[in-house]
């Protein structure tokens, strides 16, 4: 590697997940959610990967993400679902981006823009089942539903897709959830809405609760690799983690023990060690909640982050192991190469793993491999 830090993402593993899930979950369409400059992946290369590995949707959250996928030359189908209240609909129809609806003033805004842009939009109805974020209540269905029926007729929209979310908070509240979501698809029915797409299951139901995969499911977290579950791994689930951080050891010495690391000398050296100093921080994105609990992969082996993490460096104690200037480490990555991972400093941080990636600072290239 040249530079003091740089995150690798392996395309091929972006492929190679959306295939194995794509093959898994069996349904007709399959989005690859590509939010959050595609969790910290890289949001370009990585739609491309997901389409090529089977993908025929695309999802973000919000209608600038979805230009900057058109801005590159991408035409797939894409949904954009989190709107600012006066957000500008107009470009979003204009360069046919399908639009998440939450409310009735949303659905205003969609055929607003249509009818002055002589279009049709594209509109998936969010129904709230239990997150209580964004979504329809259920005590606006019938009205939001006949409004969208109404401007259906009218040409000015279609209603592609009806959709929700489950809040995985244990089987009985998503059993909870998908008996509202079967509510909503009836009183769709009602209103005369005919959606061709229905898509209730991310990552973790798309998974573990095949009567939420309907006619597509939204991937997320998996599509990098990385387990939405506590209690699987990633290569227990098939799937190959697509981002290695890796940083350069800057400086290395010799301390005597006693010795105080970094500030407010959390840790001090037990008996003479050696340290390596690794160039990234939080403002990196690295989790200060994981000083002296994660762990570097460095020389074949794996030792631990020493002391506090600061703004733009922390700390590795290798013991009495022979280290220099330049030396790779990786902080985290594919755990069956023999490094941490991605969840590992979760764990260290008491977080998520989607945390961990999507964190990661735009001060840390990322240099894609397998395009």
């Amino acid at each position: 590697m040249s530079g003091f830090r740089e995150a690798v993402i392996d395309l091929e593993a972006i492929r190679s997940n959306v295939r194995h899930l794509s093959a898994l979950v069996g349904t007709p369409h399959v989005m690859a959610v590509v939010k959050a400059n595609g969790y910290g992946h890289g949001a370009v290369p990585v739609a491309v990967a997901a389409l090529q590995g089977g993908a025929d949707w695309l999802g973000v959250a919000d209608i600038e993400e979805a230009l900057e996928l058109r801005d590159a030359g991408i035409s797939a189908p894409i949904l954009a679902w989190l709107h600012d209240p006066d957000a500008d609909f107009h470009s979003a129809v204009s360069d046919d981006v399908d639009l998440g609806i939450s409310s009735a003033r949303q659905l205003q805004q969609a055929a607003d823009a249509a009818l002055e842009l002589g279009l049709t939009a594209a509109v998936h109805l969010k129904l709230d089942t239990g997150l209580s974020r964004n979504g329809i209540p259920e005590c606006d269905w019938a009205e939001v539903m006949a409004l969208a029926a109404e401007h259906e007729r009218a040409g000015r929209l279609s209603v592609r897709g009806i959709f929700s979310h489950l809040s995985n908070a244990s089987a009985d509240d998503d059993a909870e959830s998908l008996e509202r979501f079967e509510r909503g698809l009836e009183a769709a029915r009602r209103a005369g809405l005919t959606p061709a797409l229905v898509h209730l299951a991310a990552s973790a139901a798309a998974l573990r609760l095949p009567a939420a995969r309907y006619s597509m499911v939204r991937l997320g977290i998996a599509v990098y690799g990385l387990s939405p579950f506590d209690d699987e791994s990633s290569a227990q689930l098939g799937l190959i983690p697509a981002m290695t951080l890796r940083g350069r050891v800057a400086a290395v010495r010799r301390v005597a023990a006693g010795a105080g690391v970094s500030y407010d000398h959390l840790w001090r050296a037990p008996v003479d060690s050696t340290l390596a100093l690794v160039p990234l921080g939080y403002a990196d994105g690295i989790p200060r909640q994981a000083s002296g609990l994660a762990r570097v992969g460095l020389r074949d082996d794996t030792h631990p982050v020493v002391g506090r993490i600061a703004m733009d460096q922390f700390v590795v104690s290798v013991g009495q192991a022979e280290v220099t200037v330049g030396d790779d480490v990786v902080l985290f990555g594919d755990p069956s190469t023999g490094v941490p991972s991605a969840s590992d400093w979760a764990l260290a941080a008491q977080t998520i793993n989607y945390d961990i990636v999507t964190r990661i600072g735009r001060r840390v290239p990322r240099r894609h491999i397998n395009a």
